[in-house]
């Protein structure tokens, strides 16, 4: 497994990942096929700017390198605080394989080893158990349930938290 930068050619797991009601399940539900271009064209510059760490989760399925899904860490504004988030999708045939794990903890220890991004969190809905095991297994802080706002819709979710810089349990 390895990241690399999102890349305007990934248009198609972006539609995979993110036009699909079971994929989009608990996060509100699938973004409309239209708007995917669009979306890959703002992550494709912010990522080459390093404003945020967009990456694609590649694999190495019978030696030709496959998207397995994305991980990705931004900032972004949370009651007029700068707030670090680290966010995962991984596609259905990866799943269940440690595949989701290796890139987070991946992505933190860039983190840690660049001092950036400070605190970092993590908002999976409490209903899915894959994110929330990943934080557990990784070591995040549970923070408690609050009800969070994203893609119009009201979500119930787990707040985790992590300091990439902090040792590990």
């Amino acid at each position: 497994m390895r990241l690399r930068n999102v890349e305007f050619s990934d248009v198609d797991a972006y539609v995979r990942m993110r036009c699909d009601p079971v994929m989009t399940a608990e996060l509100g539900g699938p973004e409309p096929r239209d708007t995917i271009e669009a979306k890959v064209a703002r992550d494709v510059q912010a990522a080459a700017a390093d404003t945020a760490w967009i990456k694609m989760i590649m694999t190495d399925a019978t030696s030709a390198e496959v998207v397995a899904g994305s991980v990705a860490l931004w900032s972004r504004d949370d009651d007029g605080e700068p707030l670090s988030e680290i966010g995962w999708m991984v596609l259905p045939e990866f799943q269940g394989r440690g595949v989701g794990k290796l890139a987070v903890a991946t992505l933190l220890e860039l983190a840690r080893d660049q001092d950036r991004w400070g605190l970092v969190h993590a908002f999976p809905a409490t209903t899915n158990g894959p994110s929330n095991g990943i934080c557990r297994s990784l070591g995040f802080s549970f923070a408690g349930e609050r009800d969070l706002a994203y893609a119009g819709q009201l979500m119930r979710i787990n707040h985790w938290t992590i300091d990439p810089r902090a040792p590990q349990r």
